[in-house]
């Protein structure tokens, strides 16, 4: 039994589409074949030929031909044989994890991050360091830097890295061929930025939106695995939000979803109108920064971090509860307003300031009087590391589609039609 097209559907190959109610020429069957394979191993790990066939539908000599072909590619390998269970023992096959390697960076604004995955996802290693660099050209040689640090660490050569993706501020503009948006990094929207990265990382290069690759994360690692639609909400040294419906990222017509820092919504807290117009007026009233001038406002002195000004509330400082308070009701407007459009069933709090003990109880407390429904709140569990992991989940599925889309080439002698 082989793989049809059903009648009416389109699908493509490395050539390009198959027209609506004709046959499969055979060797796209071939390549659909060996495509419902690998995605059956990737998603169960390690699999018999026995298995495989009853999983697919495929006949026992399709799916060995299959294999066969899946393991010339170099993507999968035998991993050993099952034993203890009755019959002659199995031969297991699994997807070969130095078939491809994931590159995934995070731009902060204070840390640049990094790790390096194998095709299964697999973290290698992981490193971070904090930017020093006071131009773009610095803080692109740091990355630089990081990578190279990486690739040391793991003996893997940044030309063997099949997929690199950088999580970054703002929205990447494809017509301008830069990063707009960029909140306080305002100058990496520069073109000669992104050129220098891809010169650095290839034209394969993927820049996400930091907050996006987290969201992504939170729905492969947090508690989004179990809600098919919610935001992810990121209060830190900048404001987003990502946005899942459906399990779908949900980017919008410009890939502007999500870019809640520009909500017209401050709750009579003042901010610098020109910092409002550069970074938004809802991160400029609620970000990081935000908390430390309305804390220096209310009369606390010394060196000050919002994280000093939540522990301040905490001791129990009346002015730093204020603050705090102030911040909650900030965000649970903002947070109100999502709900109002898109209905999620879970919101999840994250950065700094959204992860901070007691602050996703004080939003919730003061988002029930506000809002028409109550999504379940809850914060995330992700770290720091957060926009690394989401661009590893990004990058792992970009790696996947690249390297199976070359398979119809790999085809044995005399097996094309």
């Amino acid at each position: 039994m082989t793989t049809t097209v059903p009648a009416g559907v389109a699908s493509t190959d490395g050539a390009g589409p198959v027209r609506t109610g004709q046959a499969a020429r055979p060797q796209l069957l071939r390549a659909l074949n060996e495509q419902l394979l690998l995605d059956h191993i990737r998603q169960l790990g390690p699999c018999s030929r026995a298995e495989l066939a009853r999983l697919s539908g495929l006949s026992k000599p399709t799916v060995s031909l299959a294999l066969a072909n899946v393991e010339r590619s170099g993507l999968v390998r035998q991993a050993g044989q099952r034993t203890g269970v009755p019959g002659r023992s199995a031969v297991l096959y699994e997807i070969r994890p130095n078939a491809g390697y994931v590159l995934g960076l995070d731009i902060g604004r204070q840390y640049l991050r990094g790790a390096i995955a194998d095709l299964t996802g697999t973290a290698l290693a992981a490193a971070e360091h904090r930017t020093r660099a006071s131009s773009t050209g610095g803080r692109v040689s740091e990355l630089i830097g990081l990578a190279d640090r990486l690739c040391a660490e793991t003996g893997i050569a940044r030309s063997a890295i099949t997929q690199t993706v950088i999580g970054s501020p703002g929205v990447y503009d494809p017509q301008q061929r830069a990063i707009m948006l960029a909140g306080e990094l305002a100058a990496w929207g520069k073109p000669a930025v992104l050129a220098e990265l891809r010169q650095a990382f290839g034209q394969q290069l993927v820049v996400e939106n930091d907050v996006d690759a987290a969201t992504v994360a939170e729905r492969k690692h947090g508690h989004g695995q179990q809600a098919g639609t919610f935001v992810f909400v990121w209060v830190g040294t900048g404001v987003g939000m990502g946005l899942v419906i459906g399990g779908n990222l949900h980017r919008g017509v410009h890939g502007l979803a999500g870019e809640i820092a520009f909500m017209p919504i401050s709750a009579g807290r003042g901010s610098d109108p020109e910092d409002a117009r550069r970074r938004g007026m809802l991160e400029a009233a609620g970000s990081a920064a935000a908390v430390v001038r309305a804390a220096r406002r209310a009369g606390l002195r010394g060196p000050l971090t919002a994280r000093r000004v939540f522990a301040a509330a905490k001791a129990g400082d009346e002015r730093a509860v204020a603050v705090v308070d102030d911040e909650a009701d900030l965000v649970a407007r903002a947070i109100c307003a999502i709900i109002t459009v898109v209905d999620p069933e879970l919101v999840v709090l994250g950065g700094g300031i959204g992860q901070a003990p007691g602050f996703a109880a004080a939003v919730t407390n003061r988002l029930a009087s506000l809002a028409p429904v109550m999504p379940d709140v809850r914060v995330s569990a992700l770290g720091t590391e957060a926009v690394v992991d989401g661009c590893l989940a990004a990058g792992t599925e970009l790696a996947w589609q690249r390297l199976t889309a070359s398979l119809p080439a790999v085809l044995p002698p005399g097996a094309a039609d």
